[in-house]
């Protein structure tokens, strides 16, 4: 070094410029690492939700899962609220569902909302109320085909009661009637059709409310005698959108493809639940030939009509 070069002199150690330089530091790091956490938290959700609503995978959630939850629950009346909701790893929409009554009761108080979830491979996890719900709307649709309930005994039942009671009730017909003569029994208007006779287990029921999407050229307001054809058109077209790939899903419902297109395929009404019936109506409904038994599944007076 030549002695004419300046020398450069340290600068006094200072602990606050030092402090104060290493917190710069800290907070510069902290930044970047948390700027670069949220830039990949953003694009593994959007990435995600892109790849899970690809196609009409968002529809057919709405239309595969949520009509299989209605048909997993005829005890409850189940509308879609709101579809799809995703995170990284699933997607789910939400139902509101109110447990039936019989008419003019109070049905299912509040009701409630529930979630059905798929993981990002498509499956579905474990389902609320169905199995689980246990009314006594689903445990008379699984007596249906057995000899529980039978007329003699309902009736009895039903002489029991006051007349004036509405009632709620699963009707069993003696044999399965195709949806012409089940609309000229002169019930098409009355409520779920059942169609499959499966004793021991909830079969397969279906009405209008069902599936919510208008098929072209519908009636939108058919009379009565044409709304058992009509709803087993929807019942058709809904079974005929399904895959292959849905059995493991449609499991989960406690239902399966072989069950669903054997159903839609013979398009025959077992049973039907009148929730607008009295026990009146009962009464005389049951002493008919064509109907094998009634089981009602609730009762309660209008207040309304003791005015």
């Amino acid at each position: 070094m030549n002695e004419d070069e300046p020398v450069l002199e340290m600068p006094d150690f200072d602990p606050k410029v030092t402090r104060r330089a290493v917190r710069r530091g800290v907070v510069r790091t902290a930044s970047l690492v948390l700027a670069v956490l949220v830039a990949v938290a953003l694009v593994a959700t959007l990435g995600s939700a892109a790849v899970q609503k690809r196609g009409d995978r968002e529809r057919r959630m709405w239309d595969v899962l949520g009509t299989a939850f209605k048909i997993y629950n005829p005890a409850y009346s189940i509308a879609v609220q709101d579809c799809c909701e995703t995170t990284p790893l699933s997607m789910s929409l939400t139902v509101g569902a109110r447990q039936r009554r019989a008419g003019g009761g109070f049905e299912g108080g509040d009701g409630g909302f529930y979630t059905i979830t798929q993981d990002f491979f498509g499956r579905v996890g474990r389902l609320p109320l169905g199995n689980y719900a246990n009314t006594r709307l689903s445990t008379s649709l699984a007596n249906v085909g057995t000899w529980l309930q039978s007329k003699e005994d309902m009736r009895k039942v039903l002489a029991r009661l006051p007349e004036s009671l509405n009632a709620m009730a699963v009707i069993e017909l003696a044999k399965p009637m195709t949806p012409a003569d089940f609309g000229a029994f002169g019930h098409g208007c009355d409520g779920r059709m059942v169609y499959e006779r499966r004793p021991g287990s909830v079969p397969i029921t279906w009405d209008s409310t069902t599936y919510d999407r208008v098929l072209p050229g519908e009636d939108l307001d058919p009379p009565c005698e044409k709304v058992p054809a009509q709803d087993l058109q929807r019942f058709r077209h809904w079974v005929g959108m399904l895959r292959d790939y849905d059995e493991a899903n449609l499991r989960r419902f406690d239902l399966s493809l072989s069950r669903l297109r054997k159903a839609a395929s013979d398009g025959l009404v077992y049973a039907y639940v009148d929730e607008m019936a009295t026990i009146k109506d009962l009464r005389k409904l049951i002493e008919d030939p064509r109907v094998r038994t009634v089981r009602l599944a609730d009762v309660t007076f209008d207040l309304d009509r003791t005015r």
